[in-house]
């Protein structure tokens, strides 16, 4: 009986661990660029005596849904969208690299371009500094060019590029930060294909109608593990009163 008991507790498990990452998808259908993730599992059988008639689930390598958004027009400068394939760079500061599709950049007090959660945004250069009093224009290929706002005529200035990959989506692993990187630890080299769309920004590639049906899916398939565990506490409880009687 603690055979059903164990593979029907394993089974409730890691429906939950399904229920927290679908439960956490939805919770992003609204922020910039973020890419679902995905519970990887695989039915392991159990070793035992007897035939290889059980089997127990284990969660295998997460994964994330790396379908591009929806580009949402904005206007506003600093928004910028990769348009297809590729992520922005970012500069962390213990010094590595990781990437995103995030693209409403901003300036910190020094002008320096970051993204919205305050990390450096790398370019091909090293970071871009955004001076005061400036219209910024973000090209097809990701130059930040300005023009000034008080100097007449104003010319055009280009400041920097920002950094554009396009990694081997496989290799790139989601930190607990919510940004991607290298699964080697490595850093990807510019990739000058890759082309984005000044005053927009991208979606989640969350389906907010999948989620829920998902979500309500998996509460269903968690009542027939928790109606398993019923079945094997009556069971034993019928056991018991067999033993008893003889």
């Amino acid at each position: 009986m603690d055979r059903l008991i164990y593979t029907a507790a394993s089974g409730a498990k890691h429906i939950l661990e399904q229920q927290a990452t679908t439960s956490n998808n939805l919770a992003n259908v609204n922020t910039t660029g973020f890419r679902a993730q995905l519970d990887v599992f695989r039915a392991v059988p159990v070793q035992s005596e007897g035939l290889p008639t059980r089997a127990f689930v284990v969660n295998s390598t997460p994964a994330a849904d790396f379908t591009p958004g929806a580009l949402q027009v904005t206007g506003r400068d600093l928004d910028v969208a990769i348009k297809g394939q590729g992520w922005f760079a970012v500069q962390m500061p213990d010094g590595t690299e990781a990437y995103t599709r995030n693209g409403s950049l901003q300036t910190s007090q020094n002008g320096l371009l970051t993204t919205a959660g305050g990390a450096t945004i790398a370019g091909e250069g090293g970071p871009i500094t955004i001076p005061p009093d400036v219209t910024v224009t973000v090209g097809g290929d990701g130059t930040i060019s300005t023009i000034s706002t008080t100097d007449q005529p104003a010319a055009s200035n280009i400041l920097g590029r920002l950094k554009l990959v396009n990694p081997v989506e496989a290799d790139l692993v989601r930190g607990d930060d919510g940004l991607f990187r290298l699964r080697d630890g490595g850093t990807a080299q510019a990739d000058p294909a890759v082309r984005v769309a000044g005053g927009a920004l991208e979606g989640s590639n969350v389906s907010a109608i999948d989620s829920m049906v998902n979500m309500i899916a998996l509460a269903r398939s968690f009542d027939t593990q928790m109606s398993l565990l019923k079945n094997a506490e009556n069971n034993a409880a019928k056991a018991t009163q067999i033993l008893a009687l003889n």
